[in-house]
């Protein structure tokens, strides 16, 4: 009996050789019918024997391309009709978008070996691609995801190209970005003023001019690297200095495995995201090697390392001349990266000597994504290139909320049924360019999914230019979310979660509702709503901003509320090093309360400690004396923990720290190591939240427990909490698909503006 079935799929299936791979299932089973692309996914009509249509069905989303990702199957009975053959027939708009689109990805290995064959003809060609790897994102204006909405559409197929692109059984086929040497884009060399140079191989001279210690700007896929050789101090420092990044770290791409084993160690877990499709950065713990220059992350125990992702990049290690290479983002430091050429040689002449560019334009700037693998699971720290616009996939559908996240590490959400679209790494917001992009992610993002938010959800400090702008658009209702109550929500979304659970909120910098600076939080939340259960004792924050980049100040101001002016008389050696005019300012205006707000941050308390410990006295770049903090910790059975004090303040917990700067100014009188002081700090401060997860699951009967906010960003205490409070049988959930810092702030705004809406 001959059976016709009309199949929907929704997910990611443009872009990734679905109808090929449909096409193929189908000619194999002698089945007859059709495939398209659709607005939204793709719709397959099958028809033919019974038996034989059901294992076809069964077969679709068990079998799919590597970069298909089906999230539903809508399957109805229709009527057969004459069609004797299967065909992939044109794709066709609808009035609603809900299709996924693919991320950009990495080239895939049968793109390589041909590549390096010198009888393929895209021999050396720096924009192999097919079905299976390239760029998708950067490169799409609208949907269905065809050429024509591709930066491709000008560049015509040639004859041999166009074979490829029109055969349902080729590795090529519908493969938007297919071209060739005939066809395709080509790379030049410009000199730092944007002329060309006029040489046979651009690629090969761009190798010599980094061998020669120069550095050069390099075109990808969602924007310009900096390129330096890794190995050459004097060329990383002159990139440091053009650049103006003092310290913070430069992330190195190494020509494979093996030589990324040289420099770090690589478990199986790290490994396989390094060679996933996404090759993000990947923190890794640097060996004692002399291969990467000092200077490359200085006073910092890890290194940030990806592996080539773009043909273009395996060509500049073809050479075998470079053991790692430097590959920071285009741009002066908290600038949007640079995407398209003529922006470059105007924004990067003073950075780069040279620029290798290319004519087939970027649409969207999407820096690299970074992870960090703990406890073996991929924490992200920025998400952006190979993961965006890949949704969160939420537990029940939403309303359309647009949420433009915080003031740094932006990135905006867009929510539409069970989907959460969160944008690329925006970055800060405290420049020009930063907000333009700003801007232009919200457009694309709003354009390319086809979704009209309802309300807008923005943070509650009034002078973040993302709440400004939200609450400028006066057509749409706009909802103000607190900051930790969003982080807590965001955890909670990816991991499906109703609530309410207990939510551990732990950074640097959030506005709170009673107008103070909140940053060491424990709530009892849900999305709608949440309560305040405890957080660290107020302290003055002695000139506001100034206290953030000099975590000195912080070290006083703790030192003040705790000792008085008894401080002086301390044997340490942080008071012999303070210089007693400018600390003596520092103090008055504490006293006074002068330009000193209050706040709870656990941000602030790590640069206290690290200033006392010596570590560091002023900043270079956001959390870096936290940063340095866990990098010192030498962790020790024996080392102990500090002490905190719990004081019940009406329905909240106070969490004290005169207790812990008793013992730490006792242990740096005795000189006491770094290690052990970082060491029994975090372990002080993981017995600490122990205790109060205790004390609210007796008051609360709650034992689910979220972990969010950029502190969870440290690895050190993040193992040693959830280990801490999984003994105590407490359910652990922490970030697997955003950041847990601000980076995934979006996600929580929408989810708790949406369920405010509900209510």
């Amino acid at each position: 009996m001959e059976v016709r079935r009309q199949i929907e799929v929704s997910g990611i299936v443009q872009g990734v050789g679905f109808r090929p791979y449909i096409y193929r299932l189908a000619t194999e089973r002698k089945l007859k019918g059709n495939i398209c692309n659709t607005s939204g996914g793709v719709v397959i009509e099958i028809q033919g024997p019974a038996e034989t249509v059901q294992n076809f069905v069964e077969t679709v989303p068990k079998e799919a391309p590597p970069l298909a990702r089906i999230t539903n199957l809508a399957i109805r009975e229709i009527s057969c009709n004459g069609e004797q053959t299967f065909s992939i027939i044109h794709s066709h708009a609808g009035e609603e978008v809900h299709t996924l689109i693919s991320p950009d990805v990495a080239i895939c290995a049968d793109c390589l070996r041909e590549m390096f064959d010198p009888s393929d003809r895209r021999y050396l060609y720096p924009f192999i691609n097919c079905t299976n790897c390239g760029p998708r994102f950067t490169i799409v204006r609208g949907i269905p995801y065809d050429r024509p909405s591709t930066s491709m559409a000008v560049f015509p197929m040639c004859a041999a190209c166009r074979a490829e692109y029109e055969d349902p059984l080729n590795r090529r086929f519908h493969a938007q970005p297919n071209a060739c040497w005939d066809c395709g884009p080509q790379v030049e060399l410009w000199d730092s003023a944007g002329r060309k140079i006029d040489v046979v191989d651009p690629v090969a001279e761009a190798v010599w001019q980094l061998q020669a210690g120069k550095i050069v700007a390099v075109k990808g896929l969602g924007g310009f690297h900096l390129a330096a050789d890794g190995t050459n101090r004097a060329a990383v420092s002159l990139l440091r200095e053009r650049k103006r990044r003092v310290e913070k770290p430069f992330a190195v791409m190494v020509p494979d495995l093996a030589a990324a084993r040289e420099i770090c160690e690589i478990d199986a877990a790290a490994e396989k995201v390094m060679q996933s499709a996404q090759r993000p950065i990947v923190l890794l713990l640097k060996k004692n090697s002399d291969l990467v220059a000092d200077e490359v992350a200085p006073f910092n125990r890890y290194l940030g390392v990806f592996l080539p992702y773009t043909p273009l990049h395996y060509l500049l290690f073809n050479s075998g001349k470079f053991k790692a290479l430097v590959m920071t983002s285009g741009n002066l430091s908290e600038e949007p990266i640079a995407i398209d050429n003529a922006e470059a040689a105007k924004r990067l002449r003073s950075l780069a000597d040279f620029l290798l560019v290319h004519n087939r334009k970027i649409l969207l700037r999407c820096d690299d994504s970074v992870v960090r693998v703990v406890n073996g699971v991929t924490r992200h720290m920025r998400r952006s290139r190979g993961f965006v616009p890949v949704p969160v996939f939420l537990k029940d559908k939403q309303p359309a909320v647009l949420a433009v996240g915080g003031e740094l590490k932006n990135t905006i959400c867009l929510t539409k049924g069970e989907h959460a679209f969160l944008s690329q790494h925006i970055g800060d917001l405290e420049n020009s360019e930063g907000y333009g992009f700003f801007e232009e992610a919200i457009e694309h993002l709003e354009r390319i999914l086809e979704i009209q938010p309802e309300t807008i959800a923005y943070d509650l400090h009034p002078d973040y230019f993302s709440t400004k702008w939200a609450l400028a658009q006066s057509a749409i209702r706009a909802v103000g979310v607190q900051h930790h109550h969003a982080h807590i929500a965001s955890c909670m979304a990816e991991n499906h979660l109703d609530g309410p659970v207990i939510g551990f909120a732990l950074d640097g910098t959030g506005y709170g509702t009673d107008g103070k600076i909140w940053g060491g939080e424990v709530l009892v939340a849900d999305y709608a709503e949440f309560e305040r259960a405890a957080h660290f004792e107020y302290v003055r924050l002695p000139g506001g901003e100034a206290a953030i980049r000099e975590p000195w100040r912080m070290a006083v101001s703790y030192l003040a509320r705790h000792f008085g002016d008894d401080l002086w008389n301390l044997d340490i050696p942080f008071v012999r090093n303070l210089d007693r005019r400018k600390t003596d300012v520092l103090l008055q205006m504490i006293r006074k309360e002068v330009n000193s707000p209050l706040t709870s941050s656990c941000g602030r308390l790590f640069d206290a400690v690290a200033a006392l410990a010596c570590i560091r006295q002023q900043v270079n770049y956001e959390a870096q004396a936290a940063v340095e903090l866990e990098m010192a910790v030498e962790p020790s059975d024996a080392c102990g923990s500090y002490p905190f004090e719990l004081v019940l303040d009406g329905d909240q917990w106070i969490i004290g720290t005169r207790p812990l700067f008793f013992a730490l100014v006792e242990d740096l009188a005795r000189g006491s190591s770094k290690g052990t002081i970082s060491a029994r700090f975090h372990n002080g401060l993981i017995e600490c939240f122990a205790e109060i997860a205790s004390l609210l699951r007796k008051k609360t009967q709650l034992k689910q427990i979220c972990l969010s906010g950029g502190t969870f960003h440290n690895a050190y205490l993040s193992q040693g909490l959830e280990k801490r409070l999984a003994e105590d049988g407490f359910e652990i959930f922490t970030h697997h698909e955003v950041p847990a810092g601000d980076g995934g702030l979006s996600l929580g705004q929408a989810l708790v503006a949406a369920n405010r809406d509900k209510g």
